[in-house]
């Protein structure tokens, strides 16, 4: 599943989940590189 982290302010990074912290950062995986961060909340759509 693919999911877009913020590794900063002005940072962001979409890849795939490779796993998830206990203090809720997500690790995704871009290529060959493992990204850690906080990820960036998902929008309910409106009917």
């Amino acid at each position: 599943m693919l999911r877009t982290i913020t590794l900063g302010s002005c940072v962001s990074v979409q890849g795939v989940v490779v796993g998830q912290l206990a203090d809720g950062k997500v690790i995704v995986r871009v290529d060959e590189r493992n990204f850690v961060g906080y990820p960036v909340p998902t929008v309910a759509r409106a009917n």
